[in-house]
């Protein structure tokens, strides 16, 4: 008698037992739904509520799409996507433009920047100076290390899951920071110039040794918890302690360098060439040069948090870069008032130190910054209504990076149509190394402008001599620059 089917019995039964399984399989989702009965879970009649739409053509259209394309692509604003306005009716003298390559220094980048532009300034362009990442960057690491042992046996007290605790040993050290820690290690250290200590590859690339450092910091301030707990002398911690900084020191300089103790160096002019005779500098003596006095109390640093009152001036607990350094205090503004004094100091040829969350809306391949780049709620059916303080409120935005603020572009009445700043991604990246903002954007995405006191007016002035209101460093807007 002949096989009705014609597939060999093996295949048959492979068959049933393949549509048995998937029976099954759909029986025990089914019964699995059924038992997730818990408030607040994913029921079968829910899931049945979160499926009934489907996909129409056009949605399978654009799935086909989305699974081939990259989502920005697809979701470019043609109509936005024209050539790039580069005029710019204000525009400070430009520089050389750095690389912070694979580590999240650009405060650092951004913090010199504004420090050398100042130096060939007073030189009228004639002298030009490029500082030494690597070197700031060394004693930043160090400082911090400090910071997170110091602080952990100043809470040894505490139980391990204490928020504080917490803190320090999620977040032991980074290489992120802000301009308060720029003026703090520059004015202890002194700075030197790139020729005296270049690059190395773990100050380019700083991930690995990130990582080093913090699970070594982690085992250190266990070790010093139960010194304070077995009530060890404070004089025996402090020994312990620095013996512990040591070998983070250790660990810094085979990835670094051993920072520079003095240097010959001879200026040169924008031409590059020598101008006199080199001379014998320490950092210290270099900082005096180049710099000359203090940086702290010369300027104010601005914010635009729309979540709290204006014209009041906030501290960040603990937010510091050295252990006997300044925390981060700035005074909340509206945006009317920070762009007026950026186009004050904009205006006197004057760089600033300026944060944003560069990442929304960025089109990479023009180096060009607007609301309008991106359509995502045309390309998904809906919509982000958010607005500034609800995308901080939720860590939906907040400060990603620093750049230098050096140029705007003004309407007849003065007042700001777009913003130009040096960026620290190399000379290839963007407008020629640096991004070009709509002022649209800028509203929307900037969160700190460090500005020299003499382009903030009296009322912002005496704002920031308030006693401050003291912010916890778990907030969503007060993670450093990268």
């Amino acid at each position: 008698m002949e096989n009705d089917n014609p597939l060999p019995y093996k295949y048959k039964t492979k068959t049933m037992k393949r549509n048995i399984l998937i029976a099954g399989g759909l029986l025990g989702l089914a019964l699995t739904l059924q038992a997730q009965t818990g408030e607040g879970g994913i029921d079968r009649q829910m899931l049945q509520q979160i499926r009934k739409n489907g996909l129409t053509a056009a949605d399978r259209a654009l799935a086909n799409a989305i699974a081939t394309n990259s989502i920005d692509d697809l979701a470019r604003n043609f109509r936005n996507a024209g050539p790039v306005d580069t005029y710019f009716s204000v525009e400070t003298p430009k520089q050389s433009i750095q690389d912070q390559k694979s580590s999240g220094r650009c405060w650092l980048f951004t913090g010199l920047n504004v420090l050398r532009s100042k130096f060939a300034r007073q030189h009228k362009d004639t002298l030009k100076v490029v500082y030494s990442h690597v070197y700031l960057s060394f004693y930043d690491q160090l400082e911090k290390a400090n910071l997170m042992l110091q602080n952990v046996i100043d809470n040894a007290g505490k139980p391990l899951d204490d928020p504080r605790v917490q803190f320090f040993f999620k977040n032991p050290i980074s290489d992120g920071g802000t301009f308060c820690g720029l003026s703090d290690l520059a004015e202890k250290y002194g700075v030197v110039p790139m020729e005296a200590m270049p690059e190395t590859y773990s100050a380019e690339n700083t991930s690995r040794m990130a990582k080093i450092v913090s699970s070594k910091l982690r085992e250190y301030g266990l070790e010093l918890r139960k010194m304070v707990a077995e009530k060890k002398p404070k004089a025996a911690v402090k020994a312990r302690k620095t013996e512990m900084l040591a070998g983070i020191y250790h660990i810094l300089t085979l990835s670094l360098g051993e920072p520079v103790k003095s240097f010959t160096y001879a200026f040169k002019d924008k031409n590059g060439k020598q101008i006199g005779q080199a001379k014998t500098y320490t950092p210290q003596e270099f900082y005096k040069e180049t710099v000359g006095g203090p940086i702290n109390g010369t300027f104010i640093m601005a914010m635009n948090d729309p979540r709290r009152p204006y014209y009041k001036t906030y501290e960040i607990e603990y937010d510091r870069h050295t252990y006997d350094g300044h925390n981060w205090r700035y005074v909340n503004l509206p945006m009317e008032a920070i762009a007026r004094m950026a186009i004050a100091s904009l205006k006197d040829s004057t760089k600033m130190y300026t944060s944003y969350d560069v990442g929304k809306q960025l089109d990479r391949k023009r180096g060009f910054l607007d609301v309008d780049n991106y359509d995502y709620g045309m390309l998904y059916g809906t919509t982000f209504p958010m607005d500034k303080a609800d995308r901080i409120a939720t860590f939906d935005s907040g400060s990603t990076h620093a750049m230098t603020l050096t140029a705007v572009d003004l309407d007849e009445n003065g007042r700001p149509k777009k913003w130009k700043v040096e960026n620290s991604w190399g000379a290839a990246y963007g407008q020629q190394g640096c991004l070009i903002m709509t002022d649209r954007w800028f509203n929307e995405y900037t969160f700190r402008l460090v500005v020299d006191n003499k382009y903030v007016p009296a009322d912002i002035l005496k704002a920031a001599q308030q006693k401050p209101v003291m912010v916890v460093p778990e907030d969503p807007l007060f993670q450093e620059d990268e």
